[in-house]
């Protein structure tokens, strides 16, 4: 069965009518208190994992000295690390088992992006590096890692039974890291999977967000010089530049809130030579996976009829493509609870001094005061970007959170926000992401009927016969899209 849109679904599981929330097994006084404890124990690693990954900035499946930290920091707590799963050199998996009992799978990322290059200056200042955490990835992973060994040790000294995972996913931004994971059945025993984002707020709301594919359309012509043998040269870039035209034209045409996005890769290397070489990367995105199967083939015709109208020839390789995602409301109550439990955020003079002089750079100024508030839960409304989470939702109940890392009114992936990330504004929303997912993950381990409702509420919404099949097909990892 082909998956349907998230409206489609969130319709169905309205008028079907989900069940009222089970009843979690909420931790004892004593339980929050020993794990929040851990995780304050634990924050000058937390900090110093989030501050070496942003200084590392490495770009997606290069994240080589980001990857040895995190798996180093697991290995010293006891956990078995199993490096280079699903074909990825800089993933990994790690475990720690206490017999029989529910699995539960902790997500971190670590992967910056590129051309975002930035100091901690409040004004924009380039810094030489490749590239810059601009989503914040340095302190997703770092949280993560850090809320998981807390759990371990909970685990152990309170033998609970189960066995608690975390896995280490490069290259979610546009490589897809963790669709390869899911294509090669590691989510398969997985009973519930846990994430968090760094964001504007803290907020447990499950929102929707947008399947996308992406890839890289080359185009082959001919070199000749420019100006003494133009009709001997077919030009690569006229190729690229046709249909680019022709894809903006399309725009007018397809389904609403599709979007296209693409760069130019490669445009020739000198004036005078008529390129034999151009490439661009593409993207479509829609909340609904066919739309987004459908708009592509009609970008691949463009490309096809701009390079027959420019005598040039036209390859294309799909580099990722990842679901929208699938809620789940049973999870979301734990995650809220939870979040709430722990509160917002407090900033210190110093923070705010920080926090206004980014702010000048933004069109518009919310108050900072928001980052000590919490937003409702609630399911749906629309997140508007993507991420290869979407894929472990559509084969395990899912749930995560957003903290507030960045400054209000931040536009994501900017400058501004790679600041927050090396700064104290960003370690601070990580502390709480860290005690937030320890203590859900925990709850979770003494919570068998909240599973069991979860479990029913993500077969009712990914509706019946669904067959997982990766939007990015059979190809292996793209290892070198950042090339």
């Amino acid at each position: 069965m082909k998956p349907v849109s998230m409206r489609a679904l969130a319709l169905a599981a309205a008028l079907a009518g989900l069940a009222a929330p089970a009843v979690a097994a909420e931790l004892t006084p004593q339980a929050k208190t020993q794990i929040v404890a851990a995780v304050d124990r634990n924050q000058p690693a937390l900090d110093h994992a989030a501050l070496e990954i942003w200084r590392f900035a490495e770009l997606g499946y290069q994240e080589v000295q980001s990857t040895a930290l995190l798996q180093g920091q697991l290995r010293e707590a006891g956990f078995t690390v199993t490096p280079g799963i699903a074909g990825e050199p800089t993933a990994f998996l790690a475990s720690f088992k206490n017999g029989a009992g529910p699995v539960i799978a902790v997500l971190a990322e670590f992967d910056a992006l590129p051309g975002l290059s930035q100091t901690l200056s409040p004004v924009q200042e380039a810094a030489g590096a490749a590239g810059g955490h601009g989503c914040g990835h340095n302190l997703f992973g770092a949280a993560s890692v850090q809320s998981a060994i807390a759990v371990k040790e909970w685990m152990v000294a309170n033998n609970i039974k189960g066995e608690l995972r975390v896995y280490g996913t490069p290259a979610e931004e546009g490589g897809s890291g963790k669709v390869y994971m899911v294509r090669d059945g590691l989510f398969n025993d997985v009973d519930v999977s846990i994430h968090w984002h760094p964001g504007n707020v803290n907020s447990a709301r499950q929102g929707d967000t947008m399947a996308n594919v992406s890839g890289k359309f080359r185009f082959y012509g001919t070199a000749a010089h420019a100006a003494a043998a133009p009709d001997k040269g077919r030009s690569a870039l006229d190729g690229v530049e046709a249909m680019n035209n022709m894809v903006n034209m399309m725009r007018e045409h397809i389904p609403d809130r599709t979007r296209i996005h693409y760069v130019i890769t490669d445009g020739g290397k000198a004036p005078n030579v008529v390129p034999a070489y151009a490439e661009s990367y593409y993207y479509v995105r829609h909340t609904d996976p066919n739309i987004v199967r459908d708009v592509l083939e009609r970008v691949k015709a463009a490309a096809e009829g701009a390079a027959m109208g420019t005598g040039t020839r036209v390859e294309f390789e799909a580099i990722g493509g990842v679901y929208s995602m699938l809620p789940n409301e049973a999870l979301m109550h734990v995650m809220d609870r939870n979040l709430r439990s722990v509160g917002g955020i407090t900033w210190t003079p110093e923070e705010i001094a920080l926090a206004t002089e980014i702010q000048k750079s933004f069109p518009v100024r919310p108050p900072l005061s928001s980052v000590g508030e919490i937003e409702p839960a609630v399911i749906g409304g629309d997140f508007g970007g993507s991420t290869d989470v979407s894929d472990v939702s559509w084969v395990t109940p899912t749930v995560g959170l957003s903290t507030a890392t960045f400054v209000p009114g931040s536009a994501g992936h900017s400058w501004q926000n790679v600041v927050a990330a090396g700064s104290s504004i960003g370690l601070k929303g990580a502390h709480l992401a860290a005690k937030t997912l320890a203590l859900t993950t925990a709850e979770l381990f003494q919570s068998p009927d909240v599973i069991a409702q979860a479990k029913a509420e993500f077969e009712q919404r990914r509706g019946p016969n669904f067959q997982y099949r990766a939007l990015l097909g059979e190809r292996s990892p793209a290892l070198n899209y950042r090339d």
